[in-house]
This record gives C-alpha cells, sequence and structure tokens, in this order.
C-alpha cells in the first residue's frame, strides 16, 4: 500500500501542530501561578476582611469553577456557531481575565481575574475543531499528541512559573499568560486550516441523546469522581507545597524552581514503566489503586517527614509520579469504558469534573490551612484519597478495547442484521449506527481486529445490499 495514504496530509499535521500549540499556551497560563500564587499572592492587599491563607486557595481554585460550568455548553455553541468563533471568544475572554489579575492590587480582583480565566473554556471547541480537520484513522494518532502537549505544558508551567515571576513579578507573569493568548489566536488565524464543513462527531463532542447512558454508567462514575479528587489533592496541596519549602526547607521562593524540576521529570520517567505495564500485561485496575494508595501516602509523607528539604524534594517526587500516572491512566479508562458513540460526551463529563475538583481543592486548602495550618491540608488530602482508594477499588477490571468510527457509504444505511454481524466480528463489544453522521461507532479490540479491516468489510457488506 502507498505509505502516502497512510501518513497525514498536510493539513493534517498543521491542525496538529497549531491546535496542540493553542492547548499548551492556554493551559500554560492556568497552571503557571499554581507554584507561585501561595507565595506571592500575600503580597496583595486584602479587602474583604477573609483571612488570606483562604483568599488564596480560592485565588488558586477559581478558574476551576468557570471552566466546570461553561466547558459543555461552549462545545454546543461551537456546533451552532462554529468552532472558530467560539475558540477566538474563549481565548480573548482569557486574555482578558489574565489582564485583569495583571492589574489586581488586591487579592479579590485577583480572584476575579481568575474567574474570568476560567470562562474561556474552549477545550471541547478547540477537540471538536481537530475531528473536523482530521480523517479517522489519524484521530487517535492526533489526539494523542494534544494529551502530549497537555502534560508537557504543566511540567512547562510548574518550573516557568516561579522563573518569570520571579523576573517579573506576580503582575508580569499575568500579562505573559495573556500575551500567549493572543498568540494563540494568531495561531489560529495564519497557521490552523479552517475546516471545509462542520461536522457532529460522538466520540469528541457532546451529545444531548448520550448524556443519560453515560451518567447512568456507575464505572464512568468512579472516573469522574477520580479526577474530580486527583484535581482537588494538586490544588490543595499546592495552597502549602510552595510555602513549606520556604519555611521547612528554607529555599527562597526565587529558587522552587529547581525542586520542580527533579520532581516533574523523575516522576515522569518513573510512570512509564507502570504505564507499559498495566497495558501490555492488562493490570490497569492493580497499577490505577497502586498509584492512588501513593498520592495518598505522599500526603502523610509531607504532614510526617517534610522537615528538611531533601525529604521534601523526595516527597515532590513520589507525589508527581502518581500524580502523573494517574494523569495519564483516567482519560485511556474513559476511553475504553465509554459506550459506542458516547466518548465525546464522557470525555466532556469528565472534563467538567476535572476543573470542578480544582476549584474545590483550591477552596479546601486555603480552608484547612486557616483552620489548622500545613497539617490540617496534608491530613486532610490523605484522608480524601483514601476514601477515592475504597471508592476505587470497586471498579471492574477495564475492557481492553479502542474506540472508532467506520463511515457507511451514500445511499447505504446499516440494517439491525448487519450491526449485529459487526458485533459478531472477532474483539468487537459494541456498535452504534448514527444516521444523521453516516457512521458506525465502533469499540473493539485492537489485539483482535483491525479498524481498516472493520471498515473494509463494512464497505463490501453494505455494497452487497446485506
Amino acid at each position: 500500500m502507498d505509505s502516502r495514504v497512510d501518513s497525514m496530509n498536510q493539513t493534517e499535521r498543521r491542525a496538529m501542530s497549531g491546535l496542540s500549540l493553542v492547548f499548551a499556551f492556554r493551559m500554560l497560563g492556568m497552571f503557571m501561578v499554581l507554584p507561585v500564587l501561595a507565595t506571592y499572592g500575600p503580597e496583595l492587599v486584602s479587602t474583604s476582611g477573609l483571612p488570606m491563607p483562604l483568599l488564596i486557595g480560592i485565588a488558586i481554585g477559581a478558574y476551576g469553577l468557570t471552566q466546570a460550568l461553561l466547558q459543555i455548553p461552549f462545545g454546543m455553541l461551537s456546533d451552532r456557531f462554529g468552532r472558530m468563533p467560539v475558540i477566538y471568544a474563549g481565548l480573548l475572554v482569557f486574555a482578558l481575565g489574565s489582564g485583569v489579575a495583571a492589574m489586581a492590587e488586591s487579592i479579590e480582583m485577583l480572584v476575579v481575574g481568575r474567574v474570568i480565566q476560567g470562562a474561556g473554556a474552549i477545550s471541547a471547541a478547540v477537540m471538536a475543531l481537530l475531528s473536523d480537520l482530521t480523517r479517522e484513522q489519524h484521530r487517535t494518532k492526533v489526539m494523542a499528541g494534544i494529551g502530549m502537549s497537555i502534560g508537557l505544558s504543566f511540567v512547562v508551567a510548574m518550573i516557568a512559573g516561579p522563573v518569570i515571576t520571579r523576573w517579573v513579578g506576580l503582575s508580569g507573569l499575568f500579562w505573559f499568560t495573556s500575551l500567549m493568548a493572543l498568540f494563540g489566536i494568531c495561531l489560529m488565524a495564519v497557521w490552523v486550516p479552517k475546516p471545509q464543513q462542520q461536522m457532529r462527531h460522538l466520540d469528541s463532542g457532546i451529545s444531548r441523546t448520550a448524556l443519560r447512558r453515560v451518567f447512568a454508567d456507575t464505572q464512568l462514575l468512579r472516573l469522574d469522581v477520580g479526577i474530580f479528587v486527583l484535581h482537588a489533592l494538586l490544588m490543595a496541596s499546592f495552597t502549602v507545597l510552595p510555602l513549606v519549602l520556604v519555611e521547612q526547607g528554607k529555599l527562597p521562593r526565587e529558587e522552587h524552581w529547581w525542586v520542580y524540576v527533579i520532581a516533574m521529570v523523575t516522576g515522569f520517567v518513573a510512570m512509564i514503566p507502570f504505564i507499559i505495564y498495566s497495558e501490555k500485561q492488562r493490570q490497569l485496575k492493580r497499577v490505577f489503586l497502586g498509584a492512588i494508595a501513593l498520592v495518598g501516602l505522599s500526603q502523610l509523607y509531607f504532614w510526617w517527614l517534610g522537615t528538611s528539604l531533601v525529604l521534601l524534594v523526595l516527597g515532590a517526587v513520589l507525589f508527581f509520579a502518581a500524580f502523573n500516572l494517574l494523569e495519564a491512566t483516567l482519560p485511556s479508562l474513559v476511553s475504553k469504558i465509554a459506550p459506542a458513540g458516547a466518548k465525546g460526551t464522557a470525555m466532556g463529563i469528565y472534563s467538567t469534573s476535572q476543573f470542578l475538583g480544582a476549584a474545590v481543592g483550591g477552596f479546601l486548602g486555603g480552608g484547612l490551612y486557616t483552620l489548622g495550618g500545613n497539617g490540617a491540608v496534608f491530613a486532610g488530602c490523605a484522608v480524601l484519597a483514601a476514601l477515592w482508594w475504597c471508592f476505587a477499588a470497586t471498579m471492574q477490571e477495564p475492557p481492553y478495547v479502542t474506540s472508532t468510527r467506520l463511515t457507511v457509504g451514500t445511499g447505504s444505511s446499516p440494517d439491525g442484521e448487519l450491526l449485529d454481524w459487526l458485533r459478531d466480528q472477532p474483539g468487537v463489544m459494541d456498535a452504534l449506527y448514527v444516521a444523521e453522521e453516516a457512521a458506525v461507532y465502533v469499540r473493539f479490540d485492537s489485539k483482535l481486529n483491525e479498524r481498516e479491516q472493520l471498515q473494509a468489510m463494512l464497505d463490501r457488506l453494505s455494497s452487497a445490499g446485506r
């Protein structure tokens, strides 16, 4: 077969590179403030009379609240008004929120800026645009590229945040994030291709008809709770971890970047063997539960043993190794468990849960610190992780399947017999025909079958009028 047929074309490569950068710039802007707000935020005045630690926690998690509320609505708006207008609007809103935060003289105004930042909820629209610009056989590869850009942006944000803030201060950091959002708009305008047609893809968009199925799936519910708790733990931890590095580790706030370099890079490398083992040996549940346990133990470690810089760095390595593993495993589990034709809806609810967890985590961390100091936050996080482990332990071993969308020829309409035949093929777990898309969504085990083989058989049988 001609290799050019199987390789991505120029439109797909530009879509992947451009939208990955748009995602990365936006995530950088969200997370670069995470390692610095606890130590630089108290320099701002408070006008509300609320305790400063509580307000810092609210500022850390505030963006997640509007992200959670607007993630799905923005995705639906992109179906109605177009992907590009929604993405442009979202990036402008994010730039505006960054500007408000940059000009803030009080911590309360900084919270307002963070809330506006979160209102630029474009993730669903970007994923839908990516589906419009790429062919089915390359969709998994392109989505993986986006996922890598998000993970890399988080690593860079944790390192770059302290460095940039050291140079230009907290205000300058927010101006920098505003410029990144504006650069993302330029990138959308000059580099990302414009789709020739806009389609609804159930594997990347929200479907009202699939919402009930997704909400009723208790296995997916466990994963939504999981990403909620994971990001709650992350945000709560960072209401105090930078302070502990200063107080217990005697490390100036300007030097925190190297701690995150060691923790993030080592944690990333450490998770790779476990990801390979979980997939090849089909032991996802065992690895998943082990990572949850390690997150909880790392919180106890910070609480009991975080008394010196060396011990704190070791604790950070343990935390980020577990965090990175869970951050990579959870969306993979959602993809495996989501019913055929409901993957986009499942990921939308999952993403909403993630941002809601970020909001609750910031509020929880600030509240616990106000009540009982560093120890109360780490103890509370350990209890939360223990409850999560108990809830996750009841999950079933996930099916080791992938989802794909098979196209149906013009004029064809697969009947029940043909769909039953598809479901009987080796490795196929489910098949759903969507007439308005002229497509069949299939979940199958990639070790037992291949997308190209299923598409070829469907074409042959549909044309034969079976």
